[in-house]
């Protein structure tokens, strides 16, 4: 399998082999429920769907109940798409087929883990994109130390070019953080450590993949 869906526990330390301390974060990856499987034939490529963690029927629309009915499953609450996975799982990848932890991953594995970040709301330049700020007075301001500075030219092109590093929403989106190792695997608990951290916060969703 390309991957699995999990929700973040939370930051933990632990001892490696030779005595050096390491960050860790302890993820709960599965069991997940295959829900759908598209193939080139009908969908013009391959890709399996899971769904992970439970929904309440009454908050479940009836398009999805119907969905979940066919793979003979209760409601989820997150449905994530993997496409291209190995010659090896076709027999795993059977709806309404239950996919763990193990299926997936081996300890001393590398993952990649996609979250959504924590959103920080309207922030200014200096937490926004590390402008110097009071000590180092942002492009030059005498009496305003956290302040952009000037931020256009004269009367051309008499505007402000797209993309400038301005204050704005912070946080909130998509991030994925690369090549973690995997520590260790608690598979009665359907737990994972790995090594560095993930974004998001506790109790948030995300997407190990290998």
């Amino acid at each position: 399998m390309p991957g699995i869906i999990g929700r973040k526990i939370g930051m933990t330390s632990v001892y490696n082999e030779e005595g050096k301390n390491m960050a860790c974060t302890l993820i709960e990856a599965g069991p997940c429920v295959v829900t759908q499987v598209k193939d080139k034939e009908s969908d013009g490529y391959r890709a399996v769907q899971l769904a992970y963690g439970e929904r309440k029927e009454k908050n479940t629309p009836k398009a999805l109940k119907g969905h979940f009915a066919k793979a003979k499953t209760t409601p989820k609450s997150k449905i994530v798409e993997f496409r291209d996975f190995r010659e090896e799982f076709e027999d795993k990848v059977k709806l309404g087929n239950s996919i763990s932890l193990d299926d997936v991953f081996v300890e001393q594995d590398f993952v990649d883990v996609i979250g959504t970040s924590k959103g920080k709301g309207f922030q200014g330049v200096v937490k926004r994109h590390g402008f110097g700020g009071v000590g180092q007075a942002t492009h030059g301001q005498h009496n305003r130390l956290r302040a952009p500075g000037a931020i256009g030219a004269c009367s051309f092109p008499s505007r402000v070019f797209k993309g400038l590093k301005m204050a704005g929403r912070t946080g909130g989106e998509r991030v994925k953080v690369i090549n973690l190792k995997v520590v260790k695997i608690y598979s009665d608990k359907n737990l994972v450590l790995v090594n560095g951290p993930v974004p998001g916060a506790k109790n948030s969703y995300v997407i190990l993949e290998k």
